[in-house]
């Protein structure tokens, strides 16, 4: 166990929000899942340990393979992963498995477990633009060599990711617009992406073939009283469960909601925290994420290498908007979305990608912590030779 914990490395303050992340997973989603352990006639306990707690257990263990790992090995990775996720991406669309109304999933052959491609496709074009974007430096204003590339990745995994989920397409498309200002694009060439991101939205969101869900969910939104209850009862649900969690909440395992939330243990986990927990549990939960980020610029503005420094900047702002989208939702200041709350949210493929980006964020962590000792060393070396050739006095 001491070995074990000898080779954690990486930044202390994102272990311990990891730490705590997932054991606000548990309780949060061991609550939520009384309704659906119900409902298939389980055991609270057997669903939660079978499902959830193995995925936390491994997510936490992929954080800790992926620490270990370089981050520099990730940039031939981030090729292998585009190629294989973009043909994914496509079969998803056509042969993917349906579940509420979109094709956002595949299934693994033989032990038949699903998984949602755009997890994938987010941490592959994250990696990939890293990479692309250091290798490019010497020519980033280079349109040809440069722009068309890069851009090239961005739009065909955008429109592949949109056409089955917006909201998850928008926010990595919004993270590539920051990747590209931190890697220097111009500009006027993030104009002109931004206008054509504009209309790539404008042709997924009328000509695609779930406009009529995101029209509703953007109708529902803007104007709930016009709407049908039934159009409006997931807000409605996650409105009610913030109203009576008060301040300090109604106590763990107490919520109401949860028997009328289609998904309190995922999309929805934030309202039920706030019932359970109160604002004041909703205020820590954001405090952990902001934390995240702060901590991540920090590893971000110390990174040696531009290559780590955009990898961590990337990866960051995925878990961070990502979380703040799902919070958003639960509290009525966005249209209803399938986002989950990053390591907190009931998913088993959401779950491990999270953990990797997590993981490669603490390899870089690791990378700087070691720089930095390098170069102590060598100045207390230095120091040292100049206090034996009597440049510099030697006191006590």
């Amino acid at each position: 166990m001491q070995a074990l914990l000898n080779k954690t490395k990486g930044d202390r303050w994102i272990w311990l929000i990891i730490i705590l992340l997932s054991l606000i997973s548990v309780m949060a989603v061991y609550s939520a899942t009384g309704t659906l352990a119900y409902k298939k006639g389980e055991a609270v306990e057997k669903l939660l340990l079978t499902k959830h707690l193995i995925f936390v257990l491994m997510g936490i263990g992929m954080i800790y393979i992926a620490h270990l790992l370089d981050y520099r090995y990730y940039a031939g990775i981030s090729k292998i992963l585009m190629i294989v996720t973009i043909p994914l991406l496509v079969y998803t669309l056509i042969f993917g498995t349906n579940l509420n109304d979109a094709s956002r999933w595949v299934k693994i052959p033989v032990i038949g477990l699903t998984f949602q491609t755009s997890d994938l496709a987010k941490l592959a074009l994250i990696t990939f633009l890293a990479r692309m974007l250091t290798k490019k430096q010497e020519n980033i204003k280079n349109v040809r060599e440069s722009f068309i590339p890069i851009m090239g990745s961005v739009c065909v995994v955008f429109v592949l990711i949109a056409l089955a989920n917006l909201s998850t397409a928008l926010m990595l498309f919004g993270v590539s617009i920051l990747l590209l200002i931190i890697g220097r694009i111009s500009i006027k060439q993030i104009a002109i992406v931004c206008a054509g991101g504009f209309v790539l939205l404008l042709f997924v969101f009328f000509l695609g073939p779930r406009r009529k869900t995101y029209m509703s969910r953007i109708n529902t939104f803007m104007h709930p009283e016009m709407q049908h209850s039934d159009k409006t009862f997931q807000a409605d649900q996650a409105k009610i469960a913030l109203a009576t969690g008060g301040v300090f909440g109604k106590g763990p395992g107490n919520s109401t909601q949860r028997n009328f939330l289609p998904h309190p243990y995922s999309d929805f986990i934030f309202a039920i925290i706030i019932e359970e927990w109160g604002t004041v549990g909703g205020i820590v939960i954001m405090i952990l994420y902001l934390v995240l980020l702060y901590r991540c610029i920090k590893i971000v503005t110390r990174a040696p290498k531009a290559f780590g420094a955009l990898l961590a900047a990337g990866l960051s702002f995925s878990l961070t908007i990502q979380a703040f989208a799902n919070m958003a939702v639960a509290v009525g200041l966005g249209p209803v979305t399938g986002v989950p709350l990053p390591l907190v949210s009931m998913g088993g493929t959401s779950m491990i990608f999270t953990s990797v980006a997590f993981g490669i964020i603490l390899s870089v962590s690791r990378d700087v912590e070691e720089n930095a000792g390098v170069v102590s060393k060598e100045e207390k070396d230095k120091v040292k030779n100049k206090v034996i050739v009597g440049e510099i006095p030697a006191f006590g």
